[in-house]
């Protein structure tokens, strides 16, 4: 059962996991954190976010890599959160367990599927959560709830003892309420970062297509916020505002085959709609291959929309396209490597715009989801880390932006969402304050 009322529905459960150490000395010694309902945890099922797979499933053997090693740098597990079924969505909405309350905008959607986890952060349940990122799942909770979340290059962070979602995407990532916390935690999770000189980045790549597609969110003026704080921190010149669409369209040989077929109107940038598609395609295939035999065989109660993209997974041919599809994945990641090169940072909106109203009608829905993947995917399909950095509250609503740095420049990327931070705090309050 999820949990109660005054926890926002953020939590399946409720327990303490008590570090092996009371050191005072250790790097997250006194914090608490949740953790997703994906990890394994000793002695406690897996739930993987639906009645049918807790119910077909024995308790976890083992404790994941991951929850052990915020416990031995003394953090304390303060419960299991809620997710998406199956981890099959980036609305935050549970059939089963109750949808978690956003504590921003209560008659809005979360964000999934590691939606109990950015709530529990949010709501000051916890002062950081674990979730785990396939296609979003910790970044569009995090701008939704209105935290920093990160998602770290893919294959930096062990998810062994994790229910694997599409291998070629998952990643774990972690949420918090400040950097400062965030920073803590990414110190500990990931490998430590070579030492080096004070870097600042060579480039900052500020794409006018991607704010394109914010439509008509564009009135939060977040694209002449970030050009603003980011000429401001790290000077005009190296500030560039190229068409990403373009960029991927001229440096993405292969992508010319998807661009139609992934196209949308909505999106209004179609290679980055093929680029969504080429990732779509390829967690879809990965997904069917984990879990067809185990849904043909169990048939399990899945809540609407996550029913029929199931279904839709597990019933797809094998497409043609495949070693193309792959082929667009190499490509896009030594090209956007090389626009973004050790020290570069490309700066985009999280999600399209304002979370969606709870029970929001089905077709509107998929096209505020398909903008959502033409953003998401830039991270996804490439490997790359993305943090989403909270901008305040515009309009009553949420507002983020994220930066994506290389693969590995992990922790070079918290640093600079650190540098960047204050700037951008400072002149959303600015620019909101003045256009009100």
């Amino acid at each position: 059962m999820a949990a109660k009322d005054d926890d926002h529905g953020a939590f399946m459960e409720k327990f303490l996991l008590l570090p092996p150490s009371p050191s005072s000395t250790l790097p997250l010694h006194g914090l608490t954190f949740a953790i997703k309902d994906i990890f394994d945890i000793a002695g406690h099922v897996t739930g993987f976010g639906t009645p049918d797979w807790a119910r077909t499933h024995a308790p976890a053997a083992a404790t994941a890599p991951a929850v052990l090693a915020a416990l031995a740098a003394g953090a304390t597990g303060v419960g299991k959160t809620v997710m998406d079924e199956m981890a099959y969505s980036i609305n935050g909405e549970n059939a089963h367990y109750g949808t978690p309350v956003n504590p921003c905008v209560p008659d809005r959607v979360p964000g999934g599927s590691s939606s109990g986890s950015a709530v529990a952060v949010a709501a000051n349940l916890a002062d950081f959560a674990l979730g785990t990122d396939t296609g979003g799942s910790v970044r569009v909770p995090a701008a939704y709830c209105g935290v920093f979340g990160l998602r770290p290059s893919h294959g930096s962070v062990s998810v062994e003892g994790v229910v694997p979602m599409a291998q070629m995407f998952d990643t774990v990532g972690w949420f918090a309420r400040d950097l400062a916390t965030l920073s803590r935690v990414t110190d500990v999770m990931l490998p430590p970062a070579q030492p080096a000189a004070e870097r600042r980045p060579s480039r900052v790549t500020v794409p006018a297509d991607c704010f394109r597609v914010l439509g008509s969110s564009l009135d939060d003026h977040t694209y002449e916020i970030v050009n603003a704080s980011a000429a401001k921190t790290f000077g005009s010149d190296i500030v560039d505002n190229g068409d990403l669409g373009d960029f991927v369209s001229s440096n993405v040989p292969s992508i010319g085959k998807f661009i139609v077929v992934g196209s949308s109107a909505s999106s209004g940038v179609p290679a980055l709609s093929a680029i969504s598609h080429v990732m779509r395609v390829l967690q879809r295939s990965e997904f069917k291959a984990n879990y067809a035999e185990w849904i043909n065989t169990v048939k399990p109660n899945l809540g609407p929309g996550i029913r029929e993209r199931v279904q839709e997974a597990v019933s797809s041919s094998d497409d043609p396209a495949m070693e193309d599809l792959h082929t667009v994945r190499t490509e896009f990641r030594s090209a956007l490597a090389a626009l973004l090169e050790d020290d570069g940072i490309l700066v985009i909106p999280t999600v399209p715009g304002a979370p969606p109203r709870l029970c929001m009608e089905a077709a509107t829905l998929e096209d505020f989801r398909a903008k959502a993947f033409s953003l998401l995917s830039i991270a996804g399909l490439s490997g790359f880390c993305q943090i989403s950095i909270p901008l305040g509250i515009r309009n009553g609503v949420p507002v983020s932006v994220s930066l994506l740095a290389r693969h590995g420049a992990d922790h070079f990327l918290v640093g600079m969402a650190q540098e960047l931070y204050e700037a951008l705090r400072d002149e959303a309050a600015a620019t909101w304050g003045s256009s009100a």
